[in-house]
């Protein structure tokens, strides 16, 4: 019956030293206080319970959403502002030795350092150069954290909330902004056209023949259409002898000597 009894309680002490660590998963051993190197894992690990104590660290890979944050920005705008930090623990027993919760050690310096970095930009940088920003964070934070046993891999600043009156202001800026491109191109396109009609006016200068071309080019294009116009066509040169006429007959006649 003794025997029964010691066997019971060795097979208890067996199945409290046996832990089954995953593969995403160390295990940081303290034994009496003292850290145990290397940390252990993943299969199957013995430990000398109760004297051990175990501390089970997962290495994958986190995401943690920074609640929005109130930034002004360089040019005194008030902005809420949310980001997303991606990171992962590379050494599991510095994670548990250097600092007391790194999982809340992360989050304030997360939030701290976005509050920093975006205060210092300006508004239209925020808006638009947000994969600097990120890069600068993700320096920031990693250079924290490396001593931790933490790897940042990635930030994303995910949403910038402006105030309504911003939101307009903007929205009145973009407005002006494509109605000064429409006035530029408009400008543009009519100092074209009006390159190309000079160069028009030069050939037909050079060339008089070019308009009569262009009359009875025209004159074609009417006559295919179905319309009640009736075209007659005249000379062009009938009408320039016409005038011609016309003008010397105008001028006065010179008193008789």
């Amino acid at each position: 019956m003794v025997y029964l009894v010691i066997g019971i309680i060795l097979l208890l002490w067996v199945s409290a030293c046996l832990n089954v660590m995953r593969e995403y998963e160390r295990a940081v051993v303290f034994r009496l206080g003292r850290l145990q190197v290397p940390d252990k894992g993943p299969g199957l690990i013995f430990i000398l319970w109760p004297i051990d104590k175990v501390v089970k660290v997962s290495l994958r890979e986190v995401a943690w959403e920074i609640p929005p944050q109130d930034v002004i920005t360089r040019d005194n705008v008030s902005v809420k502002v949310n980001a997303v930090v991606f990171y992962r623990v590379l050494s599991a027993q510095k994670a548990i030795v250097q600092v007391e919760n790194y999982r809340y050690q992360v989050e304030q310096l997360a939030q701290t350092s976005l509050r920093s970095v975006l205060g210092e930009v300006e508004l239209d940088d925020l808006l638009s150069q947000r994969e600097k920003l990120n890069t600068r964070l993700q320096t920031i934070l990693d250079v924290h954290t490396e001593p931790w046993g933490i790897k940042v891999t990635k930030v994303e600043v995910k949403q910038v909330d402006l105030p309504q009156e911003m939101q307009r202001a903007i929205a009145r800026q973009a407005e002006a902004e494509r109605e000064r491109r429409a006035k530029i191109i408009n400008a543009d396109g009519e100092f074209q056209a009006s390159e190309k009609l000079s160069e028009a006016a030069s050939i037909l200068a050079r060339e008089p023949i070019t308009i009569t071309l262009r009359y009875l080019q025209t004159l074609a294009e009417i006559g295919t259409e179905r319309n009640t116009t009736i075209v007659f066509p005249i000379p062009i040169e009938l009408l320039s002898v016409l005038l011609g006429r016309s003008a010397a007959s105008s001028k006065p006649s010179s008193p008789a000597a």
